[in-house]
């Protein structure tokens, strides 16, 4: 890939560019922020339940930590770029690199979770299973590559819809960011037909069949490499794996840390866990152990020890991208840059094996799990067998389960494709109360009028 070519200012919708003193990508940055899909994230299940009287962090939280983390590995890879690719670079190419590309991964980093439903994992199983345990009804419904999309649902690729489709009565675009930054956050960028036939094996898809020919015309916008016309398959654009290493690190990490503020894994545990990473980078751990003498408390302890880990992790993933960075520029990287580090780090193989077997299966994750589940597929039930209905054909029932839904996301006019992605816009889009809330209402639990 040509690197004076990866990035454009070219932004989705009607949206000329303006004279301004923000930089475009500080303005994809600002977006974001004031966004209501981003805003949502507050209420959403990052892995725990959200108690209220201990502070652990939640999807908006993780985002912001991500981004800052993101910001970063941007600054530093756009200096190295910069620094040691100046020949092949335009003024304006060393400008980006010099002073952007920090704002462009901080922005993807800030959006990469906008497209997760509520209840996290268990929300997408649901969206995705309810169509696979309904396929005989509905399936005939749709074309081959819709229904793929359909029953291999999952956030990657309702991020972009999230953040390039136009709803019922709004602007064209979306939120109308600039392609850099959404390629930046295609961590599958094909369509999900390639699954399902074979034709590649990652676990995830990109775009819907909706947002196709926007994810088109970002792909060309950024040059992205082609590997297949039909169905349709990318490269990774090389801002990818900073975006990926910032969730990864933040995610692998935080959990230890949320987990020992409400009691799931012991201080002891957490901090012998940590210390072994930091060793593992620098033998001489004196100065750290110095420092956590001076500490009584213990969740102070594990954020001091924390922040050093997540430092240390930072410099392994600018290691890992520079010394891959042609392999990056060609697409031909297998595998994430914490993923490169970690298979040569016992300590840091340990915290992940460690985090699955006390944290991720602990009872509290599964029941948050089990019952997000439910609710998810429960108001999927609710909406879509009337939404798909013929409206001449429609019950009383049908009716008032379809007055619950926003006209920003019911497409009367459209097909039945597209009728059901405005439902799942409307169910994906909710936080975990409000999803909770709505279900309980409906299935006579709760009832009672609120304004």
């Amino acid at each position: 890939m040509n690197l004076n070519q990866i990035f454009t200012s070219q932004r989705t919708g009607n949206n000329p560019n303006t004279v301004a003193s923000r930089t475009d990508f500080q303005r994809d940055f600002d977006r974001i922020i004031f966004s209501s899909a981003f805003r949502r994230l507050q209420n959403k299940t990052q892995v725990f339940p959200l108690p209220g009287s201990v502070f652990v962090h939640n999807r908006l939280t993780h985002s912001l930590e991500v981004s800052s983390v993101g910001r970063s590995l941007g600054s530093v890879i756009g200096e190295f770029i910069a620094e040691n690719h100046q020949s092949d670079l335009t003024e304006e190419s060393q400008n980006f690199y010099n002073h952007n590309l920090g704002n462009v991964i901080a922005a993807a980093c800030l959006c990469h979770d906008v497209g997760n439903p509520a209840f996290g994992h268990s929300g997408e199983d649901a969206i995705a299973s309810y169509f696979d345990k309904n396929e005989n009804d509905l399936k005939p419904k749709f074309s081959e590559k819709e229904w793929a999309d359909l029953v291999n649902f999952e956030g990657n690729a309702n991020a972009i819809r999230v953040l390039a489709h136009q709803q019922q009565g709004k602007d064209l675009g979306g939120t109308q960011l600039t392609f850099t930054t959404l390629a930046s956050i295609a961590k599958y960028p094909c369509e999900a037909i390639a699954k399902k036939r074979g034709i590649i094996h990652r676990k995830k898809f990109g775009f819907f069949q909706n947002e196709k020919e926007t994810f088109l015309e970002i792909a060309k916008g950024v040059n992205l490499i082609q590997e297949n016309d039909e169905p349709y398959i990318f490269k990774r654009h090389p801002f990818v794996w900073l975006v990926e290493a910032a969730d990864d690190i933040c995610y692998n990490i935080i959990d230890m840390e949320d987990a020992h503020r409400l009691g799931i894994i012991s201080s002891a545990d957490c901090e012998n866990l940590f210390l072994d990473l930091i060793a593992s980078e620098n033998q001489d751990t004196k100065k750290v152990k110095d420092k956590l003498v001076a500490i009584s408390n213990d969740n102070e302890r594990v954020s001091y020890l924390r922040a050093k880990v997540i430092n240390a992790l930072i410099n392994k993933s600018i290691e890992s991208f520079k010394a891959n960075f042609d392999t990056i520029l060609k697409g031909q990287l297998d595998k994430g840059l914490l993923d490169i580090y970690r298979d040569g780090n016992k300590a840091l193989q340990e915290i992940e094996s460690y985090s699955i077997a006390k944290i991720y299966n602990h009872k509290a994750v599964v029941e948050i799990e089990n019952a997000g589940y439910n609710v998810m597929y429960e108001l999927l039930n609710h909406f879509i067998p009337s939404i798909l209905k013929p409206k001449d054909d429609r019950k009383s029932y049908d009716k008032m389960a379809l007055k619950l839904l926003p006209l920003q996301f019911v497409y009367e006019e459209g097909s039945d494709y597209q009728k059901v992605l405005g439902v799942i816009d409307f169910v994906s889009g909710m936080t975990d109360n409000y999803a909770t809330d709505l279900y309980r209402k409906i299935k006579g639990i709760d009832i009672g009028m609120t304004m």
